[in-house]
């Protein structure tokens, strides 16, 4: 009696576990195309206030491929994208898109970029450096 009942428990765990890992895959979200840069930036913030990161992700990407000449929300974005990745202690990750997002502002049209998002870079950047040593 006792193995059978174990046997079962083992098959419900493991019907568990798939449904749970079925549930996972289904975050993708329907973003609406009516969405503008400033809708899509504040859904991205409500979803990640909620940790729901995947979620969030998703808003932020849309930005950055449907307006790619909103600069200023692209900064945003990507900012935001990274900094979501430094919470979740994704540091490489972090790293790479914290830099990616400066070396923006290495260019002939860095003055036409929202400095807040560099300054925000470099602060974060610090931290990770320091959790490094």
């Amino acid at each position: 009696m006792i193995t059978l009942f174990s046997k079962k428990q083992g098959l419900v765990v493991s019907i568990i576990a798939i449904m749970l890992g079925i549930a996972a895959c289904a975050s993708t979200i329907s973003i609406p195309d009516h969405l503008s840069p400033a809708e899509l930036i504040q859904k991205g913030q409500e979803a990640s206030d909620r940790n729901k990161y995947k979620q969030s992700l998703q808003y932020y990407e849309a930005i950055i491929e449907r307006y790619p000449s909103y600069i200023d929300e692209v900064c945003a974005a990507e900012y935001e994208i990274a900094f979501i990745h430094y919470k979740q202690k994704q540091y490489e990750q972090a790293k790479s898109e914290f830099y990616a997002l400066l070396s923006r502002y290495d260019t002939p049209d860095a003055e036409l970029l929202p400095l807040q998002f560099k300054k925000l870079t470099e602060i974060v950047l610090t931290k990770i450096e320091a959790k490094e040593r």
